[in-house]
């Protein structure tokens, strides 16, 4: 046999590669990919899968709606912005219109909880009323999309529970401004026509001055006074006299 002949059979001799069986490939590949798994943290599962979905919707219907605005709240938009399928905010609110009037009940609630701690800080009835409104207002410019949507009565559905009493609960606020002068003087079940009338009138003051600043109606007003003069200071000279004249007034 010649050398070349020799060099090619030992060659030939060499061992290939024994083959594995499909089987211990399987089971080769199921560890490896068991060892290179994360393992989950039982402790951060996302908010959605442990009964907070409800909560976790209103809250995205907030973002939604002072990112886009009321024309932009959707439940869709709404299902989006939460992670969630579009179906789920109809499961749990039925429709838009029990969305946004839950959304505006919560609304209402921090509404009054603002002014009454703003009111609170007051020492004497005209300081409580001030504040009461600046309150008022400050809440109003934080947060615009929510306080129109509390306004928009045709989009809410007002005979819900949640959303009426926390309604009321804000008017009561708005009516112990008007009777500061003499607490528990205005029993908001059982108005006289006097107190009506300075409530709608204090409360129409507020509510259009803080309508004119979300759109950016007195700005020209503004550009007329004194530099530093800015919306609230505007808006505290104008109650300074007007609830001053509603606390004087006999109920």
């Amino acid at each position: 046999m010649t050398t070349y002949n020799m060099t090619m059979t030992k060659q030939t001799k060499i061992a290939k590669p024994r083959a594995v069986p499909q089987d211990r490939r399987k089971k080769v590949a199921g560890i490896s990919q068991a060892k290179g798994a994360p393992k989950k943290n039982a402790g951060a599962e996302s908010p959605y899968h442990h009964g907070d979905l409800h909560g976790a919707l209103l809250k995205a219907a907030e973002i939604v709606l002072e990112r886009d605005g009321l024309s932009g709240l959707t439940l869709r938009a709404v299902a989006r912005e939460a992670g969630v399928s579009h179906a789920a905010p109809t499961h749990h609110f039925g429709d838009l219109t029990g969305l946004v009037s839950e959304l505006a009940a919560i609304g209402f609630r921090n509404f009054n909880a603002t002014m009454t701690a703003a009111g609170a800080s007051g020492t004497t009835p005209l300081e409580s009323a001030l504040a009461r409104a600046k309150a008022y207002l400050a809440y109003a410019r934080a947060q615009p999309g929510m306080y129109q949507l509390m306004f928009r009565t045709e989009r809410l559905d007002m005979t819900r529970p949640n959303l009426r009493e926390a309604a009321n609960a804000s008017f009561a606020g708005l009516a112990s401004v008007v009777g500061a002068h003499h607490p528990g003087n205005v029993a908001t079940d059982a108005l006289t026509i006097e107190q009506a009338a300075q409530i709608a009138r204090t409360w129409s003051l507020v509510h259009g001055f803080t309508m004119l600043t979300l759109d950016g109606r007195l700005t020209d007003i503004l550009r007329r006074l004194p530099d530093g003069t800015d919306a609230e200071k505007l808006f505290v000279e104008m109650l300074k006299i007007t609830v001053a004249r509603a606390m004087e007034t006999p109920k």
